[in-house]
């Protein structure tokens, strides 16, 4: 079912091989399928759509037989048939055998959730081994869908991320080379959900625990990490390079330091909004 859409992305059919439970709130699935011979991908953070299929179904309806036209013919099929989309980012790649895993944060599924959970949440928390998705992803190694490029010059590596890019930045400290200066700041929702990645880089790496901190308007924990960051002191750099991802706001107000109270570069700044608070990824998309 492999099909060409618009190079340098295809669609793969995939089935669940195995599943872990990271901790309270993630939960990794391990995926693979023939398709997986053409997955390309030099990245550290990688991102890639999943189609999940809607209940009752057992495999998404995706209309991959369209080719680049796949869009308009998904978005024309009835809501309780379309496979639900979201986007992730490719944890791990493996050729022998051909597997990848995606990281799931889960909300709404833990006992005395205040808020439902979320269609890829509800399929996550559920999934076994033979089901089926379709993930559109890279058949080339290099792609505009690799977010952290540091430029060559850098002599320093800031990372910060919340749940939903934990996975990502976790994936690029693994693939640092071992003379890389990285300091790093990881925010999860429970103390259960800190990892222990493995890095030959020279990593300094804090946790943040936004479970632990006292909650916010709207009974949303405040984030620690503005507090974090502005008691930080980074090394000393001719060249900084940071990496930002997670929840836009969040992000947005992560790059204002870095840029506005520390003076980096704002072309040396890469941040990406992974989600919003108060909005489904199809809202999302809907405003662009």
């Amino acid at each position: 079912m492999t099909t060409a859409v618009a190079a340098p992305f295809r669609f793969f059919s995939l089935q669940v091989v195995r599943t872990r439970r990271l901790g309270p709130s993630l939960v990794r699935v391990t995926f693979t399928g023939d398709d997986l011979r053409a997955f390309r991908s030099d990245g550290h953070d990688q991102s890639l759509s999943l189609f999940l299929p809607q209940p009752g179904q057992s495999e998404p309806a995706v209309p991959v037989h369209l080719g680049d036209r796949w869009w308009r013919g998904w978005r024309e099929l009835p809501d309780d048939v379309r496979a639900v989309m979201r986007s992730y980012t490719l944890r791990a790649l493996r050729r022998d055998p051909a597997e990848i895993d995606i990281d799931f944060v889960l909300h709404g599924v833990q006992p005395g959730a205040t808020a439902p959970a979320g269609p890829a949440s509800h399929w996550a928390s559920r999934a076994a081994t033979g089901d089926r998705v379709v993930v559109l992803g890279p058949a080339v190694a290099d792609n505009r869908a690799i977010r952290f490029r540091p430029p060559g010059d850098t002599d320093l590596v800031v990372l910060w991320a919340d749940t939903t890019a934990v996975p990502a930045a976790c994936a690029i400290l693994e693939r640092l080379p071992a003379d890389t200066r990285v300091r790093v700041w990881l925010e999860v929702g429970h103390a259960g959900d800190i990892q222990d990645p493995v890095t030959e880089a020279d990593a300094g790496i804090t946790w943040l625990v936004r479970g632990e901190a006292p909650h916010g308007a709207g009974g949303t924990p405040a984030s620690p990490a503005p507090a974090a960051l502005r008691a930080a002191r980074l090394p000393e750099a001719r060249a900084p390079y940071v990496w930002i991802a997670g929840e836009a706001g969040q992000v947005k107000e992560v790059r204002r330091h870095f840029v506005g109270e520390r003076g980096i570069d704002r072309r040396r700044v890469t941040f990406v909004g992974y989600w919003r608070r108060g909005l489904s990824e199809e809202q999302m998309r809907a405003h662009g």
